[in-house]
């Protein structure tokens, strides 16, 4: 039916809506109820069905069917992910409905076939600003595959190991996450191999480049200093006496966890700070080894780590909460 959006409860629903013969594109929404911001994108992706009756527009509650949200990383709502046959193809994260329309009409346009002879370069546009965009992330990043945690081949392995032998503050991008990244970046930067290093929107090169550059000693000069993120991490958990990290912030929780610690932050009648991990890769990473903490959301005391959404719940269940968010404990 023209104009409506599916529902996909499952992940049977999920993978029929992915292979429906007469739709090229397919939209889908991770989205959770308990978000204001998913609502609001409902409408929008209803307002976008309308107006484009050729593509397939889905929403699937992002916790109620887990294993597909975790195989395509979902980790804050909304998300948008766009399919061709069964593929993913391009993704958007945050409620952003200008980029939404933006990203529906151009993927649109090139499945009807209707972008005339110029109809690449605004694609094409669009792939350069969002790669200069990610080479920009932080100062130092790194193009691999897999994470530093779990490297997916040797030779980002040794990357990652020679960056952190010299405490250099890097970040790092999944190529394997993003098959349109993955491609585009060989031909953008001119190099077409991976691990792709980058200092300040600059390309330095990939493994034999960083070890001739760590054999001359120049390494250490080129790359930023982890010291710097270290103290920018102690200043942030120091920004309040009570510092929550978190997806989102206090007007907005962009993940179940950290609605649910908000709610108990704001029943402590306590003040406090938020600061919002989604908007800063190098922050979201480097606090995780900082302060030996996998996830989020993270709570902080004058400079303390207190723990995340189970210690708090404990602390609020032994009623410590009270005393320790006010410094007595």
């Amino acid at each position: 039916m023209a104009g409506a959006v599916a529902a996909a409860g499952s992940v049977e629903q999920f993978q029929k809506l992915l292979q429906r013969p007469d739709r090229s594109l397919v939209v889908v929404h991770f989205w959770a109820p308990w978000a204001p911001q998913c609502v609001q994108m409902n409408e929008v992706m209803a307002a976008l069905a309308r107006e484009h009756s050729q593509v397939t527009f889905v929403q699937l509650e992002a916790e109620a069917v887990p294993e597909v949200s975790e195989k395509y990383g979902i980790s804050s709502v909304p998300t948008f992910l766009f399919f061709k046959n069964s593929q993913k193809v391009d993704r958007l994260d945050g409620a952003h409905a200008p980029e939404l329309a933006q990203k529906v009409q151009r993927h649109a346009a090139g499945t009807a076939g209707t972008a005339g002879p110029g109809g690449a370069a605004p694609a094409q546009e669009q792939l350069h600003a969002r790669l200069r965009g990610l080479i920009n992330a932080a100062p130092c990043m790194l193009f691999m595959k897999g994470s530093p945690k779990e490297p997916r081949c040797g030779f980002s392995r040794q990357m990652v190991e020679i960056l952190q032998k010299h405490g250099v503050a890097f970040s790092s991008f999944d190529i394997f996450s993003d098959e349109e990244v993955r491609q585009g970046l060989k031909t953008f930067s001119n190099w077409p191999t991976y691990p792709q290093l980058y200092v300040k929107g600059e390309l330095i090169g990939g493994l034999d480049i960083v070890k001739e550059l760590e054999a001359s000693g120049e390494l250490d000069t080129i790359c930023p200093k982890g010291q710097k993120l270290e103290e920018r991490l102690k200043s942030l958990i120091n920004k309040a006496p009570v510092m929550l990290f978190m997806k989102g912030n206090k007007q907005m929780a962009k993940c179940g966890f950290s609605k649910q610690i908000l709610e108990i932050m704001n029943d402590s009648g306590v003040d406090y700070e938020t600061f919002d991990i989604l908007e800063d890769e190098e922050v979201r990473q480097g606090l995780k080894s900082f302060s030996n903490w996998p996830t989020y959301p993270q709570l902080y005391v004058k400079g303390e780590l207190v723990g995340g959404l189970d210690i708090v719940k404990e602390l609020k269940e032994t009623g410590e909460l009270l005393p320790v968010l006010k410094g007595e404990n």
